[in-house]
Formats: C-alpha cells, structure tokens, sequence
C-alpha cells in the first residue's frame, strides 16, 4: 500500500507535468565557459523553454541537494526535465525490493541510527577515537519491509570523526546543503518508484545492486533476484522499450538477454573494469572484454563512468580509445555521473581524472558534456542535478 505523500504526488500527476524549469545552474556554468562557440550556442538559448529529454537521467534523482532515492529527489529531478530516473534495487529482510544505493547503505542515507531499528544493524555506531574512524554498518536485510518504511532519508554522508551518533549523521559535504533534508525524505520500495515514475512522464532504469548478504538468500538466489526486478515492470505494466535495467554483473545482464529477452536488448552493462589495477581505457589489451566480444554475447548497452570515455590529446578533450572502440562494434554507450564531483577549479577529482591537466573551473563541465554528446555519441548522461543535462540536450536539439 503506497503511503500517503507517494499517493498525493500519484493523484495530482497532471500539476507535476507542468513546463520544466531549469534553475539557475545551467547558466551560471555557462558563465564559466572561456569563450567560445558552444558557450555561444548555450547561452543563445537562456530564454528558450527546457523540455524531457531521455538524454538526461536522474541519478538517484536529484540528489546534489535532495536525499537520494526519495520522492522528493525523484519529483525534484523530473521537474528538471530528466526523462529517465534510476531506482537502485536492493532488498529487506523479507525480500522485498527498495531503493537504495547499496544494501549496506543506511546508516549513511537514512536516519536509521537514530531510531529505534539502530540495534538491529549488522554494526552499531561505534564512536570515533584516536586509532579509529566512527563507523556504523547498517542494511537493508537487518530490517523488514514494514521497519524500513518507518525511516526517513537524508543526505548521504558520514562524519569520520564523529563521537556521537548527532554528529555522525552530520557530514553533508559543504557544496551539496541539507535544506531540502530538514524534515527528512520519504523512502520507496522499487513497485512505488514505478508507480511514481510513470506518473511523472518519466522512463525507468533500475539497477540490480550486488548483495552484501551471501546468496541464495533464505532461499532467494542471485536469479531469483534479477527476474524479480523484471516481474515488477510486468506487473505495472511497463513496456520493455521503457526499462534500461543495469547491474556491474554481467551474469545480471547475461541473464536478462536469456530469459528475459525484451528487458536484455536493453540490458546496460555497468562496466566496472576499471577497478582492475593496470586497466587502462587506452589499452585494449588490460581489457577484461573486448567490445566485439560482449557485442556477441548480445550486450546492446554499455556504461563506464565519464573518464573512462575522455582522453586529452594536444590539450584537446577527444574520445577514448575504449569509447571508439565501443561504438565500432555497435555497442550503445550511457555515461556517469555529472554533477558529483564539487567544484572543478582543481582538476575535478575522480570523474575528470584522464582531463584533469584542463579541467580548471565548473565551465568545464559543458564542454564535457559536448564531447560526450558530439563525440562519443552517448545516449544519456547520469548527473545529480538534471537541470545541467536537461538544458543542454534541450539547447542542442537531443532527444
């Protein structure tokens, strides 16, 4: 049964189709740009309406500045013109299916610690002292359904230094804000994110998240997992054309393409190779896969993050050598994640990692976003504040 704020929001969908609006980010990097043709062609378009477009997807929703995988993330990302959001699916103890970025994620995104349900996590708040950082491990799986819908979200962060469990639910980086967070933010199973979703004109990409539990779980093996997602769309409903499911597993989306073959053609394989030391996305042969090789095992879609797909060439942002080879062999590219980096005055940090040497002020960011676009040729870029995406694609014409 959907709680109350889910069926309001459900009921007055019509108000929530409303013309987007963009806010004042997107100009305010455009400002930053050093001059130029595209900086010319973006602010040409400060006065045009900003529309849903499926190049820009809400990654956890909105959460820049709203408490990740809640209503109010996922409304405040819509309102930016995101046509798709991601729902993360884990499970609870009864394994049910909900959004959250990891099962073992509550003590950081919910308020979990400081509720009744904190001596049912797998590891309490433990103070900080001299040797040791606070830590605190909580999971979805420790609770039910019924328990976890007790919970409010919240910034995703933690104080390391934290001696009290106030102050460690306190650690909201300094560039994101904890305004839209005061009151907390209202949680979802992955069933309500459908319903809310399709209510607010959007399209749907869940990602299957790796259990910390060992599987089978109670019974409910890795398999049972995947076609529970996919039996969730059926059952509202949902078209195949409108789901791109993802997992880092490929085995999740050796799965789809097998036993579920309308949700697999669309299947997004989160490439995660780069956590491999010595892979590099220059050197095909550091490669777990080669792109013809996935091609054949029927992946339609990949996703690495950003810098996997950048590469700096004469002091020049150009494609990688893995998003060329990518796109020769057919293969779909969907990219993450902008918008989570801060600010980029000093080489942006992870995300700009291969064009760090010229990432220098935000207004990078644009010029990012053109290359992956014009160049790699991605279908859609995750960021958690769609208005950046929204108003590109919008001015340059995307779908």
């Amino acid at each position: 049964m959907f709680r109350p704020i889910i069926l309001a929001l459900l009921l007055c969908a019509p108000a929530l189709a409303e013309p987007i609006t963009s806010g004042p980010r997107p100009l305010y990097l455009v400002d930053q740009m050093a001059p130029g043709p595209l900086r010319d062609r973006l602010m040409s378009c400060a006065n045009d309406p900003v529309r849903r477009t499926l190049f820009s997807i809400g990654h956890r929703g909105a959460p820049m500045q709203f408490p990740e995988h809640t209503v109010e993330s996922y409304v405040a990302a819509a309102r930016m013109g995101a046509g798709i959001l991601e729902c993360d699916v884990t499970f609870t103890a009864d394994k049910e299916l909900v959004c959250r970025h990891a099962q073992n994620d509550l003590h950081t995104t919910t308020n979990i610690l400081a509720t009744d349900l904190a001596v049912k996590c797998t590891a309490g708040f433990t103070p900080a002292d001299d040797d040791m950082r606070a830590h605190a491990e909580c999971r979805t799986s420790d609770i039910t359904l019924a328990e976890f819908r007790t919970l409010t979200g919240k910034m995703d962060a933690a104080n390391p230094n934290a001696r009290s469990v106030a102050q460690y639910m306190d650690g909201t980086a300094g560039w994101r804000t904890d305004l839209y967070a005061a009151d907390g933010g209202d949680l979802m199973t992955h069933a309500e994110s459908i319903a809310l979703f399709k209510s607010l004109g959007a399209k749907f990409t869940p990602e299957l998240k790796p259990a910390v539990v060992e599987m089978p779980y109670d019974g409910f093996s890795q398999e049972d997992y995947a076609q529970k997602l996919i039996d969730e769309y059926i059952s509202a409903g949902i078209p195949a054309s409108d789901v791109w499911v993802q997992s880092f597993n490929l085995d999740d989306v050796l799965y789809w393409i097998r036993h579920a073959p309308e949700f697999g053609a669309q299947a997004v394989y989160l490439d995660g190779s780069y956590r491999i030391e010595g892979w590099r996305p220059d050197l095909p042969e550091t490669w777990v896969h080669q792109m013809g090789d996935l091609k054949a095992m029927g992946v339609n879609y990949i996703a690495p993050p950003t810098w996997v797909l950048l590469a700096l060439v004469d002091g020049e942002i150009v494609p990688s050598r893995y998003a060329l080879e990518a796109r020769a062999a057919g293969i779909e590219i969907i990219t993450w994640t902008i918008e989570r980096s801060g600010p980029l005055q000093n080489g942006g940090g992870w995300y700009y990692q291969t064009i760090k040497d010229v990432t220098n002020s935000d207004g990078i960011m644009y010029e990012v976003i053109d290359v992956l676009a014009q160049q790699v040729g991605v279908k859609g870029i995750f960021s958690d504040w769609p208005a950046t995406t929204s108003y590109y694609a919008s001015c340059v014409g995307l779908d």
